[in-house]
């Protein structure tokens, strides 16, 4: 694919870029091995050395690889040993599956609206809440509350990016959780992980994951009087090898990001009306994200940047007070569960419904960013995108 066919446009996600036969050590050793089920060794399994490497670059105690991130953002839930119709405040501005999460656990989700920013407003929560998702969105990173004691970071989008003071997304509260889903920062198709410093939340969600009880490598399940029901999150070996594949080149797609990032922003026109979010130090440059005055004026640079086949996307898709499955409590059990054990009246934390959000979304414009290109053609691709932005 050439550059004049690109027209800046990223036909891969970012770390499917890097995904290459002669690169693909680990998955080889797996296959070589012919042993595909983590706990079917008695040496250390791929997943294993995958969960040991993201602990050591995170700074944390446990390290969890499941089928996809839904199923880290169940596990750190049910480790908080909740109670059924239990609140669970999530952001009013993210990804369905984070409500789908909360749900399949018998917990009730509450929306919370979104600061300036986007992010989960943290100073409209209650001061008794106790569990909160916040979603780290775009690669941009939010802002925590205080005092609540199961925070649960949602870094699906976000893997990689730093707080102020240096730490790791996903560390700084009671859990976080990671995607490798076909669009995220790295790939392996699907895939998930969630981390935590707590020792307890770290042995109840390895046990819950592998139907309710701890596991010895290379030995059939052992059952204890300490045994619960669990269910089959366990990752397969090949897909851990392709994640570890996939986090050893994390360093090189960030770098290429922020490359590519302070090209495109040094290359935008001077317009008033289009004028590009901030962006922080420690965020994922996954995105330039543009606010324009109008929601007539985006729908006019959606239509002249799909002309020139140029990647882009908008975020209304995200605004879960219009999502179905929230607005008519929609379920497949036939008591309504766990909505019936909902209270009755909306279930959210705004102060205007949600109108200025509908706004900031209506006005927000996303262009991502190649950063597997050299620098020369990531050069040419941001031209052509001021070129088309300044034709608007």
């Amino acid at each position: 694919m050439t550059l004049h066919q690109r027209q800046g446009q990223r036909f891969l996600p970012y770390g499917a870029n890097y995904l290459d036969w002669s690169d693909m050590a680990e998955l080889k050793e797996v296959i070589d091995h012919q042993v595909l089920f983590r706990y079917q060794t008695e040496q250390e399994s791929m997943a294993s050395r995958l969960e040991r490497r993201v602990g050591e670059r995170l700074g944390v105690a446990h390290t969890l690889a499941v089928h996809n991130c839904t199923e880290a953002l169940r596990l750190a839930l049910i480790s908080t040993r909740p109670s059924i119709g239990d609140p669970v405040y999530i952001p009013a501005v993210t990804f369905v599956a984070v409500a789908g999460a909360v749900l399949s656990c018998g917990l009730i989700p509450v929306l919370v609206d979104a600061d300036e920013s986007l992010a989960l407003d943290r100073t409209l929560l209650p001061p008794d809440a106790r569990r909160v998702i916040v979603a780290h969105m775009e690669g941009s990173v939010a802002t925590l509350p205080e005092g609540v004691p199961y925070l649960i970071e949602d870094c699906a989008q976000t893997l990689g990016g730093r707080f102020p003071d240096g730490r790791e997304v996903g560390t700084a509260g009671y859990a976080g959780v990671f995607s490798f889903h076909h669009n995220k920062v790295l790939t392996s198709g699907e895939g998930g992980l969630v981390v935590t410093g707590d020792d307890r939340a770290g042995a109840t969600m390895r046990c819950y994951h592998d139907h309710g009880s701890a596991r010895v490598p290379g030995h059939y399940p052992t059952w204890d009087q300490d045994a619960h029901y669990g269910e089959n999150f366990v990752t397969s070996e090949e897909v851990a090898a392709v994640q570890c594949q996939q986090f050893r080149h994390l360093d090189e797609v960030l770098a290429g990001l922020e490359r590519m990032y302070a090209l495109a922003l040094a290359e935008l026109p001077g317009r008033t009306d289009i004028r590009p979010l901030p962006r922080a130090r420690g965020d994922v440059k996954v995105s330039m994200r543009l606010r324009c005055e109008s929601r007539e004026l985006r729908d006019a640079a959606v239509a002249a940047l799909t002309a020139e086949g140029i990647a882009h996307w908008t975020l209304g898709k995200y605004l879960l007070p219009e999502h179905p499955v929230l607005t008519g409590r929609r379920s497949l059990y036939a008591d309504g569960f766990p909505w019936n054990h909902a209270p009755e009246g909306p279930l959210q934390l705004s102060r205007d419904g949600f109108a200025r959000t509908r706004d900031l979304l209506d006005r927000t414009l996303c262009l991502p960013l190649s950063p597997e290109l050299p620098e020369a053609d990531q050069a040419a691709a941001v031209k052509t995108i001021r070129r088309v932005l300044e034709t608007v």
